[in-house]
């Protein structure tokens, strides 16, 4: 197996272990060194670190008490790098369905995340996740 296909099976059995709402295999699947940056300017928008993508990650998944399933439709995938076209479907602990797309950029390194960027309808996410609430300004 290449590097490149090892990258994407990594890729692949990581949002299986989100789909199962693993934390604690989040947390493992990343470097030391490694961040989650969630884009846009939602409660849950920033920068994390390792430890901080586990306990967030597991706060978020854990507002889905019949877990959130993701589905990836399209992998690509270069050197270090994995692109990561997604949708997650779940229902929230308000009642809700929560049914939103994303385009994710991980970049590996000795087989841990070192880089993950997540794009996705952040309005969505406002609506559902944050009920609405938006950060100061």
């Amino acid at each position: 197996m290449t590097e490149v296909e090892r990258n994407k099976q990594f890729v692949r059995d990581f949002f299986a272990a989100l789909s199962r709402g693993d934390a604690r295999a989040m947390h493992d699947a990343y470097a030391e060194d490694g961040y989650c940056q969630t884009m846009g300017s939602t409660l849950i928008s920033g920068k994390y670190n390792r430890t901080q993508v586990a306990q967030i990650g597991g706060q978020i998944l854990g507002a889905f008490p019949n877990g959130i399933r993701f589905e990836i439709h399209h992998l690509t995938a270069e050197d270090d790098r994995v692109a990561v076209e997604a949708e997650s479907f779940g229902e929230h602990i308000s009642g809700r369905q929560y049914n939103n797309k994303y385009h994710f950029f991980v970049r590996l390194r000795d087989g841990k995340i070192v880089e993950f960027k997540e794009y996705m309808d952040t309005e969505l996410v406002t609506e559902i996740i944050c009920d609405g609430q938006r950060p100061a300004r």
